[in-house]
């Protein structure tokens, strides 16, 4: 009777272990360890972003399309050096494309690749055939998601996928011109492993880091070009056309919006 006592408590003490083992495990933040306790069923973006943010944890997202200006004094670290722009932003994604390192697409969407010689045409070549100088594409466009993370408690900017454009002037003033799409995941793994394509830190040239790095630390200048709205309408095209200074108001309007943006996550800590 003794020994069947025995058996009993040993079982029973071996079931409290379990069940405190099992509420342990329930407590870990499963959103810090995905693969923990089933959270790996979560729905995540794990074709654009580099993130690990979990759908069900954004609380408040916002998209937001942006354009870097290669030329503003903020951003010459991308641009790169001499006449010709060496070593800059442009020529390092044309060289992954062409060592076929880096995928281009057609459309917003992705659903279409482009060749490599489709794509060298479209950063070549303007509207009447001209070739042109690398030194004319300027503009980098992207688009991100603004997030509050509400299991971590704070706001992220995730990044989904990046456009190289022509410039309209570039372009034989026949309007601006897509060259290519890129997802911002595959631009951020094949630059963060390419050393010799870096910002360019000319204060202190052995502190250049490479493209990933830079995009982390938001060591660019950019002006919002658009954000989510009813009419899917560029910021341009909220401002009277016909008004002599609208490029200045839809400047302004772009600016108002970062600073909603900013009073927005100053009121997320009030009380």
């Amino acid at each position: 009777m003794n020994e069947l006592k025995g058996k009993i408590s040993i079982i029973g003490f071996s079931l409290l272990l379990l069940l405190v083992g099992l509420e342990a495990k329930a407590q870990v933040p499963t959103s810090q360890n995905p693969s923990i306790w089933g959270d790996s069923g979560m729905k995540m973006d794990t074709t654009f972003s580099v993130l690990p943010i979990r759908e069900d944890d954004k609380m408040y997202q916002i998209s937001i399309w942006r354009r870097i200006d290669l030329r503003e004094k903020f951003n010459l670290p991308f641009y790169g050096t001499g006449g010709l722009k060496l070593g800059g932003f442009m020529r390092n994604v044309l060289k992954a494309v062409e060592d076929n390192e880096l995928t281009p697409y057609a459309d917003e969407d992705f659903t279409t690749q482009l060749s490599i010689s489709d794509f060298q045409s479209n950063f070549w070549i303007n509207e009447i055939g001209d070739s042109i100088f690398v030194r004319d594409l300027y503009y980098v466009d992207f688009k991100e998601d603004f997030i509050f993370d509400k299991n971590r408690s704070e706001t992220k900017f995730d990044v989904k996928y990046i456009i190289l454009t022509m410039p309209s002037e570039t372009n034989s003033n026949a309007g601006e011109r897509t060259i290519g799409y890129f997802r911002y995941k595959d631009f951020y793994e094949h630059f963060k492993d390419h050393p010799e394509a870096k910002w360019i830190n000319y204060q202190n040239p052995s502190k250049n880091i490479p493209y990933s790095q830079a995009f982390d630390l938001r060591l660019f200048r950019s002006v919002v070009r658009k954000y989510t709205n009813p009419d899917n309408a560029l910021i341009a095209d909220m401002v009277d056309n016909s008004d002599p200074n609208a490029r200045m108001q839809a400047y302004l309007k772009s600016l108002e919006f970062e600073y909603k943006l900013l009073d927005w996550e100053n009121d997320l800590w009030e009380w």
